[in-house]
Parts: structure tokens; sequence; C-alpha cells
């Protein structure tokens, strides 16, 4: 689950961590008037939205008076913002953050993620700060360092992180006591990503988080109420929050093929295939283990009322899941949501023969497929390849 910047900062703040004071503003009014309050020479206008690249993009604007916080905030409220995350299509901007402008001696990145190869929560940092992380690292991976943390950043690791970021004395210390607090945000807040891009040493030596993002583990959000209160589903595909609602894991793609498994990891190969043949995925749709009609009807909805989807590839094997659930599914759809795209079949497992004989009594156009790799082949020539 992603939050807004504002909501990050909000975090930060409740665990010590140094943020630029700001203010949330939903109309241009509300705009014009944070930044009368926050006063100063120079505030900086930031576009809510659940992607990076905003900068590049426009959305953060420096703004030295109130007309241009209007003008800024005219500009970016109600309006698309593209970056090198939304795609094409950009996402619409319902909200701002009014943020203080500070005085930066130098700007730094600083991440913790989990690193499932060593087990444990890795600090990433670079003095390449406000700039792509992938692109210093493709181009000069050296100024990086990675370091698992197992139990809390000792002495010792949060001097070799402040040290490839030029720290010294002082400031070290205030780097040591700054890694503490964000280890114990992200272990706390069951966080699968903390970044700060950039990490900024101001001019009185306090090292602020001018940029946040935060990404919660969904697996853990049982155990943080207050942080699912602050899901903004304006920022989420409709079909994805629906999806939510019957335990479905849905995420879109941009490709032809509308997919349906069970399980993560059948997922990720049906996906993988679908490339290998030479067409692309409309999205990630698994059904899970547990899974009910009701549900598996719901997913069969989506997918066909996507316009993107030229076919539709079944791939289940059938364990938990019951192949005569999956049929069933299909034919409560299809009352609502006829058939309009080819529908290409491959249930294997639990109740796999009943599965077959009740949609073939339904009399539904399903072509079915004997293997994966029969069926991804069926379905590319079925969307039209390519």
């Amino acid at each position: 689950m992603n939050i807004h910047e504002y909501q990050a900062k909000s975090i930060l703040r409740e665990y010590g961590v140094s943020v630029p004071r700001g203010h949330l503003a939903t109309s241009v009014d509300e705009a014009v008037q944070a930044a009368s309050e926050l006063g100063g020479r120079l505030c900086v206008v930031k576009a809510q939205i659940h992607a990076g690249g905003r900068g590049k993009a426009g959305g953060v604007r420096l703004c030295h008076d109130v007309r241009q916080v209007r003008e800024a905030a005219k500009a970016l409220l109600g309006h698309r913002l593209r970056t090198r995350q939304t795609g094409a299509t950009g996402k619409v901007v319902h909200k701002l953050y009014i943020e203080e402008g500070l005085e930066i001696a130098r700007e730094y990145y600083l991440s913790l993620l989990v690193d499932r190869e060593a087990e444990a929560v890795a600090f990433v940092v670079s003095a390449a700060g406000g700039m792509d992380i992938e692109e210093v690292a493709a181009s000069t991976l050296e100024r990086i360092l990675t370091l698992p943390v197992y139990e809390a950043p000792t002495r010792e690791q949060t001097s070799a992180m402040a040290a490839v970021l030029g720290l010294e004395g002082a400031q070290a210390d205030v780097f040591h006591a700054l890694a503490g607090q964000l280890y114990h945000l992200f272990t706390a807040c069951d966080c699968s990503l903390l970044e700060m891009n950039p990490l900024a040493l101001t001019g009185d030596g306090m090292l602020v988080a001018v940029d946040a993002k935060i990404a919660i583990d969904d697996n853990a959000l049982y155990r943080q109420p207050d942080i699912v209160a602050m899901r903004d589903e304006q920022e989420e595909d409709p079909k994805e929050t629906e999806a939510r609602q019957y335990g479905l894991n849905y995420i879109a793609l941009d490709g032809s093929i509308g997919c349906m498994v069970n399980g993560a990891g059948l997922a990720m190969a049906t996906m993988d295939i679908i490339q290998l043949k030479g067409a692309r995925p409309a999205n990630f749709l698994d059904v899970g283990g547990g899974v009910t009609v009701d549900a598996v009807c719901e997913a069969f909805r989506l997918l066909f009322s996507d316009a993107h989807v030229k076919a539709v590839l079944v791939n289940i094997f059938g364990g938990i899941v019951r192949c005569d659930i999956i049929a069933n599914g299909l034919l409560e759809a299809i009352r609502t949501h006829p058939m309009q795209v080819p529908v290409i079949m491959r249930l294997v497992g639990t109740n796999e023969q009943e599965g077959q004989r009740i949609i073939r009594q339904a009399g539904l156009d399903v072509r079915w497929a004997s293997d994966l790799n029969q069926a991804a082949e069926m379905a590319v020539a079925a969307a039209g390849g390519a």
C-alpha cells in the first residue's frame, strides 16, 4: 500500500525525523492560505500523486510569492500529471502539499527496503541525492552503499554510511540518530520501502527529509489501522479497489491478454510465457487459494469489462481451488457480462473433469488447452498476435 508524501512526512515526524513544515491543500484558496501561514521567502507547491518523477514532470514548483502559489495551484489541481511512472495517461492531481522552502547545503539519497536475499532490512545510501537512483546505479554503482541491518544500525554501520555521504563529526552523530529512528519506523510500521530523495543537509547542520516515500506491506495492514485509514482510493485503479473487496489480487497492466490464475508464482510464469510468445498481459489477477464462486465471478467481470482485453487466458492448477468453482464463477459472470472476447482455459487438478463438464454443458465458446505452452500460443493468436 502506498501513501502520499504529506502522509509519509507525518509518520516521519512522529518518529522524530526532521521534515519541512507544510500544509495540505485541495483548492487554490487553501494553497494560498497555506503559503501565507508558512511565511518565508520561498515555498514549494507539490502535486500529491502516487508516482515518482513529479519534479521532472512539473509537479513540484518553487514559488517566491502568493501570486506564484496561486498560479501553480491553478496549473496543477484538476489536471493530469504525467511522469515516468504514471504512463501516458497520467494521474489527476486532487491534492497539493504546500511546504516551506529550506536553505539546502547538500542533498543525499537514503532508503530502507527489505533485502530478501540477506533476510534483513537494508539501508541504501548515496551522495547523489536528488537524482534517479536507477540512473546512478546503472552508470556509477560505486557511489551507492547497500548495508543489511539485522536488529538496529550499529555505530560502525552508521559511520560507514556517513563516510559515503561525507558526513563527519557532529553531522555523523546526527546521522547515527536518524538511522536509528528510521529503522524503528520501518519495522514498527511494517514498511516495504522508506525512501528519502533527497535527504538534505541544511545550512544549520540539520538532516531533513525534503522528499519522502513510504510503502507498507499489504500482508501486515491488519496491524496498521492508522495507516490503512490513509488509503486514497482516488489514486488507485477502480478495478483494483473492487477486486480487493473480493479478496482478489489484481494489478492492471498495459497488454491485451487478460490473465486469471491461482497463485502468484503461477501468475508470474503465465505472464512470462505470454511475453515469450510475443504479446503482453493486460493484468495480474491471482484468485488465490480459498476463492469462492462470487469472487471468481467478479474476476471474470473485471476481465470482460476491460476494453484493453482482446483474449482471456485462464490458467488454474486446482489444489485448494476446485476447477468446478472456476467454471461456476464463469457461468455467473456471463449473466451480466457476456463473453465478447475469446476465452482460453487450462483447468488441471481438483474437480478438473467436473469443471470442464459444467462449461461444455452450458455451451460456452471456450477454447481448451492441454498445457501452458499451448494455452499461451492460443491466447496470443486469439488476441491478434504481438
